[in-house]
């Protein structure tokens, strides 16, 4: 019987990536479903010096794939990257329907704010075909963040294996430990496509889960909201009206506080450091009924019966997001987007 692996505070050394130990700009993929928080994820990933946003890919989430695309150029246009390649991707998950969140983003998945079109379009080849290109160009390995349903990161991996190669890390926003959104105990982005997660955790590269337990308490406060909300740069206008859409609260205040999100996500990515996290065994639930898309973490210091009976089985090992510096975060975002 194979000794079960258990959990450890990750090695913080480990989960820095080699360009940042060099000094040089994190090289970074994003792939969203453009959504309210994605938008400030990208915002944060655009005007972060020390990332590398060298391509974006759309995938059905928050709302069907043309709008995300359509978000993504807008977002992208408004934080004044124009140029980088965006490609659309999957229009539904894997095996599952497409279930989109309007219900939480907008009707157009921006929070209804009337954004200006984009005055570009996305590139001419598919997200998996782009996702491809652009790793295996890098002269150094790429960080993939998906903060979406992982269909077009499964269709990579498993059509263009050979690009794990020149990944460095994926940081995904996803799963929970303990309580779900999208059920009780499944989130969104998992539960929308599960095989396509189960997919991504045997990717064979280092994987850190940024989920719900994180995503849910990094929240600017509400007076950096309003000052965003009232400054004359369209940008920061746009970033301080999706805060207040991403309120938390359900009081009604008129200067509410503001989700990060995705957001915390990349900004994992910039300042590892910022996370307390266990490396755990990790994995999906694919069957029908009410734990499908649950991301069972193994947080037990010793096997149990189950194990001692039956043998253990092999589960990937996955950093897992178990604290955030809150503070850290909000302040890292506020200055990159502000350019302060």
């Amino acid at each position: 019987m194979t000794a079960r692996p258990t959990g450890r505070t990750s090695d913080r050394s480990a989960a820095r990536t080699t360009a940042r130990s060099a000094g040089r700009p994190i090289p970074v993929i994003i792939d969203c479903d453009t959504g309210v928080d994605d938008a400030l994820a990208l915002l944060f990933a655009v005007r972060h010096p020390g990332l590398d946003l060298r391509a974006v890919t759309c995938v059905a989430g928050n709302t069907d794939v043309d709008g995300v695309v359509r978000n993504t150029l807008t977002v992208l246009e408004q934080a004044g990257a124009p140029g980088i390649p965006v490609a659309r991707g999957a229009e539904r998950p894997l095996i599952e329907s497409v279930r989109v969140a309007r219900h939480v983003h907008g009707e157009d998945g921006m929070a209804d704010l009337g954004l200006p079109a984009p005055t570009r379009t996305p590139v001419d080849v598919d997200a998996v075909t782009l996702l491809r290109r652009e790793i295996l160009a890098s002269p150094h390995p790429v960080t993939l963040i998906p903060t979406a349903p992982l269909t077009n990161i499964a269709l990579l991996l498993r059509t263009h294996p050979e690009v794990v190669r020149n990944i460095e890390r994926i940081v995904f926003m996803g799963g929970a430990v303990a309580t779900g959104n999208a059920t009780p105990v499944a989130e969104f982005n998992v539960w929308h496509d599960p095989e396509a997660a189960a997919i991504l955790l045997t990717a064979g590269v280092p994987i850190t889960m940024y989920g719900l337990d994180v995503f849910k308490e990094v929240l600017v406060p509400a007076a950096d909201v309003q000052r965003l909300r009232t400054s004359p740069e369209p940008r920061l206008r746009m970033a301080g009206e999706l805060l207040a859409h991403r309120d938390p609260a359900t009081s009604g205040d008129p200067t509410p506080t503001g989700g990060l999100g995705d957001a915390g996500a990349v900004c994992a990515v910039v300042d590892p450091e910022g996370l307390t996290t266990e490396l755990l065994p990790v994995e999906v639930s694919l069957a029908p009924g009410p734990t499908r898309g649950q991301t069972v973490v193994d947080r037990r210091p010793r096997p149990g019966e189950s194990e001692i009976h039956h043998g253990t089985r092999e589960q990937p090992l996955v950093d897992v997001a178990l604290g955030v510096d809150v503070e850290r975060y909000v302040k890292l975002w506020l200055t990159a987007v502000e350019g302060v």
